[in-house]
């Protein structure tokens, strides 16, 4: 049956072309864009997560941004320490110099002083946009990425760089709790003198005509065989004779009513004495270090050791360190402290302290730091040698809350124009320039993994960039081919309309 009514032909033909007219639209949207997926519209899921990964696409280009500044902040950091380094070496260099007293002193302090002062020129100008890492002591954290987690939730991470204070700056003494446990004087003495420490050698009243006896002072074996007629005085003063001809340095022997004295002026080396043999008959040699006090009888001591002139200060082996504890040397007149910075241990706290007592030229005093091999103590031992006063007043104690030394704490106080500071000057800048090489070791390594990083960063930037593509870009090979597709059959589509339009038109014939 055919209607001018209802043309289903035309219907059919209508709507088949409205279908690849929308394909085409939706074909040419993607041509045009290059996304198959532009809006919610097209794929609302899809969508959505290519914007969580586009938004953190931009955040790790801030990311980058961050890695960047921080890396040449830190780089500058790193050459200002190995500029440090290098300076401190030339010093090094002045005060090695020194040592010799056939030179003019005046003239290397003068140099030492301008290679200080460019010390300082060059912690001060090791800035990056204002960020200083060589001075202060605070950590500086570097952005280094957004960590998304499976719920969606979102946390920063960084990397956090170490601040290496390179300054000569004292410190502030605190007044918190009390840390005067962690460093003990040895024997609790109250004062560096400049006597000796002795060892007393009693011989028993027995001994033979023939019999001999032998003592190793020092490493070095003093024998003697006794002649007839010979009393416990005799046998005292040919040992205490014999010792004095060795001409040990600091060493010397007397005889007091039958006793050897051995008495040891050395500050900081204690002098072994032993007895090694006893022959023949019913001779018997006793010995015993008593650091002055009178020997009990009857003595069976077989060796001991005198122990160094220098009184001793030492340091806890389980207490912790902490920045802004401070302890302080009291000797003679003046107090000296050292106050801790960040990650240092009891050595450091006793090569600052060595550093700040030195820094103030005492005259006949002496310091030097030592570490036990056994227990791994840390030890301060300071020396009198009497030539200022022969006896100054000894005390250490020490707090917590202060405000942390300079890491080149000492370098001010070098003053190569005396013996003594010469000598004192080539311990304490071996310990500085320790400090600056590993300033600059951990600058380095920071600057190395702000580095890997920021390749990460980029690396993981462009996966992301990729993934997002995969999912919303157009397959424009494949839209290109469908466009075509679709203008044959939308070509066609209107040729079907336009047939399917004049079927009424034959019905006219009808009615002719």
């Amino acid at each position: 049956m055919s209607s001018i009514l209802t043309n289903t032909s035309a219907m059919v033909a209508l709507q088949t072309l409205k279908t690849i007219n929308a394909n085409l639209s939706k074909t040419q949207d993607e041509i045009s864009t290059g996304k198959t997926v532009a809006s919610a519209k097209d794929n609302a899921a899809i969508w959505a997560i290519s914007k969580v990964m586009e938004s953190d696409v931009a955040g790790f280009k801030g990311i980058s941004d961050s890695l960047s500044l921080g890396s040449s902040s830190v780089a500058v950091a790193r050459k200002a320490s190995e500029t440090i380094t290098d300076l401190l070496t030339n010093i090094k260099e002045k005060i090695v110099a020194s040592q010799e007293e056939n030179v003019d002193r005046a003239k290397i302090q003068t140099d030492i002083g301008a290679l200080r002062d460019q010390i300082a020129s060059v912690v001060n100008a090791a800035q990056f946009n204002g960020l200083n890492l060589v001075k202060g002591t605070d950590d500086v954290r570097v952005l280094s990425s957004l960590d998304r987690a499976g719920d969606g939730s979102v946390t920063a991470s960084s990397i956090t760089v170490a601040r290496q204070d390179l300054t000569t700056q004292a410190g502030v003494y605190g007044t918190g709790t009390s840390l005067a446990a962690n460093a003990t004087i040895l024997g609790g003495a109250s004062a560096v003198t400049s006597s000796g420490n002795t060892a007393q050698i009693t011989f028993a009243a027995t001994w033979a005509a023939n019999d001999s006896a032998t003592l190793t002072v020092g490493g070095v074996d003093v024998s003697y065989t006794v002649q007839t007629g010979n009393t416990v005085t005799d046998i005292a003063a040919q040992f205490a004779g014999s010792i004095n001809a060795l001409g040990l340095a600091g060493v010397t022997a007397s005889n007091t009513a039958g006793v050897l004295t051995i008495t040891s002026l050395r500050a900081f080396e204690g002098l072994s004495v032993a007895q090694t043999s006893v022959v023949a008959g019913s001779g018997t040699s006793n010995i015993t270090a008593v650091n002055g006090a009178a020997p009990s009888l009857p003595n069976t001591a077989a060796a001991s050791t005198i122990s160094q002139r220098a009184e001793t200060i030492n340091f806890s082996t389980s207490a912790a360190v902490n920045e802004g504890d401070g302890y302080k040397v009291t000797v003679g007149a003046g107090s000296y402290n050292y106050i801790a910075g960040k990650g240092e241990t009891m050595e450091d706290v006793a090569k600052g302290l060595k550093a700040a007592i030195d820094s103030a030229g005492l005259v006949g005093v002496s310091t030097k730091v030592t570490q036990n091999a056994t227990t791994k103590q840390w030890s301060l031992n300071v020396d009198n040698d009497g030539s200022a006063s022969a006896s100054l007043a000894f005390a250490t104690t020490g707090n917590a809350g202060g405000e942390a030394s300079g890491g080149l704490f000492g370098l001010d106080g070098i003053d190569v124009t005396t013996n003594a500071g010469a000598q004192a000057a080539l311990a304490n800048i071996e310990t500085m320039i320790q400090t600056s090489i590993d300033s600059a070791a951990a600058f380095g390594s920071a600057e190395g993994r702000i580095k890997t990083q920021s390749s990460f960063v980029s690396a993981l930037t462009d996966a992301l960039k990729t993934g997002i593509g995969s999912m919303v870009d157009a397959d424009m090979e494949e839209a290109s081919a469908r466009l075509q597709a679709l203008q044959v059959q939308q070509q066609l589509g209107i040729q079907s309309l336009s047939i399917a339009n004049q079927s009424p038109q034959s019905i006219l014939s009808l009615f002719r």
